[in-house]
């Protein structure tokens, strides 16, 4: 990555709605070259996605989020590979991580209920053939999201300011 991808991604990962010809007037860079940069890394997958960061709490509907550890035995041809994708395939599947330490990989799911994550844990996940075992955390509340208080204030307790 070059200095005006670094810069151009740090100004997105703040708000990614800010326009590019904003973000070229904030780094003194002409619009095309900061709309060819930004395509230039959609085209290689260092941005994958433009979302929203929501605040699961203050919405209306009802639904529990939970953090599965899951150990795994990899497999001889793809290690942890094939087995993460078959799991992060399920529709319930929003995030899935290899990681360090005790367990192997880190899933996070979302569900209507309680009863639906468990059943999903028990029905699905652990009877893959190699997931050895696994260790669900729910997510009883949210102070921090991707970098952003869920409250809406910056780290000094003023109000986050939105671009519309």
């Amino acid at each position: 990555m070059n200095k005006l991808e670094t810069e151009i991604l740090k100004i997105m990962q703040e708000d990614c709605r800010i326009p590019p010809a904003e973000i070229a007037v904030m780094l003194g860079k002409s619009k095309g070259e900061v709309e060819a940069a930004i395509a230039e890394m959609e085209r290689r997958g260092v941005i994958v996605k433009y979302t929203a960061i929501v605040n699961s709490e203050a919405l209306e509907e009802e639904f529990v989020q939970a953090l599965i550890e899951v150990k795994v035995s990899p497999q001889k041809t793809s290690g942890f590979d094939a087995i993460a994708e078959e799991i992060y395939r399920f529709e319930e599947v929003t995030s899935c991580y290899l990681m360090s330490g005790g367990f192997d990989l880190a899933v996070f799911i979302e569900g209507k209920s309680l009863r639906e994550v468990a059943r999903f844990v028990s029905e699905r996940l652990s009877t893959l053939d190699c997931v050895l075992s696994t260790a669900t955390h729910f997510i009883l509340k949210k102070y921090k999201i991707e970098g952003t208080i869920a409250d809406g204030t910056d780290e000094k307790g003023q109000r986050i300011s939105v671009h519309a």
